[in-house]
């Protein structure tokens, strides 16, 4: 596949209406430059701009304090976490090594019915080697809660709603191939741009550094984490997370080679052209 597949979401007036002295909001959302595709899946650009990060709420940990507004440059973010079939591409183009199988023994392999869940026993380094190869990289802790949330400060995905099985799969026992949902199965739980599964299924690697203390001191302006640390940031909650762990602004943390049966990822692609910049002033359409 020689295009790249992120979606063009543009929202236009009609061009009559200012002819007719009408205020339009125009929500212009760009295509990602063509690039051959080693990971040919849809992305979804996430305009630049000004969001709201972290809580006021006092059922807000003390790690998702203060609340503060952050500017990120646009960027494209895969719809859906990678599954087995995508990630056991790379394992076969590649030679990397294939994490352990957590629906039997030994090694993940390419088994019948598991294809579209989220690949899950991935470390950071792994997360980091898929993107790297498909010509991507880990987001940033503020590029994946913008994408997770819009510009509202809202707490979850969808909204304010009470999250519930049709919205995320979360707060769940472990049982086989049964717990883990295909990705994007609950279009109810998208992000206001649209993407897919960021509360619940499989929590998410960010690039960043966790440092409980990050956000009282953190630059307002594409913020890249800490310069060191001890573990990394995981994002999102996991079919085994509660309620307070499936929020847009919940942090997880474990080290660089954690792997467990809830842990995945996501990559995205930085587009620096000027035309995405003027996107700055872009707003995602309310759900």
């Amino acid at each position: 596949m020689t295009q790249g597949l992120t979606r063009r979401r543009t929202r236009w007036g009609y061009a009559g209406l200012l002819a007719a002295g009408c205020t339009l909001a125009l929500s212009p959302v760009f295509a990602a430059p063509a690039v051959k595709e080693l990971d040919p899946v849809l992305m979804v650009t996430i305009p630049a701009g000004p969001f709201l990060m972290g809580t006021q709420s006092p059922k807000g940990r003390a790690d998702e304090w203060p609340q503060r507004t952050v500017q990120v440059d646009a960027f494209a973010m895969d719809e859906v976490e990678v599954t087995n079939e995508r990630y056991m591409t790379f394992v076969t183009t590649t030679g990397h090594r294939s994490p352990p199988n957590p629906y039997g023994t030994g090694v993940l392999v390419s088994a019948k019915g598991i294809e579209q869940l989220p690949v899950v026993q991935v470390t950071w380094y792994d997360a980091k080697a898929y993107c790297a190869w498909a010509k991507k990289r880990l987001p940033t802790e503020a590029e994946w809660e913008k994408a997770a949330r819009g510009t509202d400060g809202r707490t979850f995905p969808w909204g304010e709603d009470t999250p519930t099985s049709k919205r995320a799969n979360y707060d769940r026992e472990w049982v086989e191939d049964k717990t883990l949902h295909p990705v994007g199965a609950l279009p109810a739980g998208d992000s206001p741009y649209g993407i897919k599964d960021m509360s619940g299924n499989a929590r998410e690697w960010v690039q960043d550094w966790y440092d409980p203390d990050y956000y009282a001191n953190a630059p307002t302006k594409n913020p890249q984490g800490p310069d060191k640390g001890i573990v990394r940031v995981i994002r999102g909650g996991s079919w085994h997370s509660p309620h307070s762990d499936i929020t847009a602004t919940a942090r997880g943390r474990g080290g660089f080679a954690l792997q467990t049966h809830g842990t995945g990822f996501r990559c995205v692609r930085s587009l620096d052209d000027q035309a995405h910049q003027d996107a700055s002033g872009a707003e995602p359409k309310a759900r």
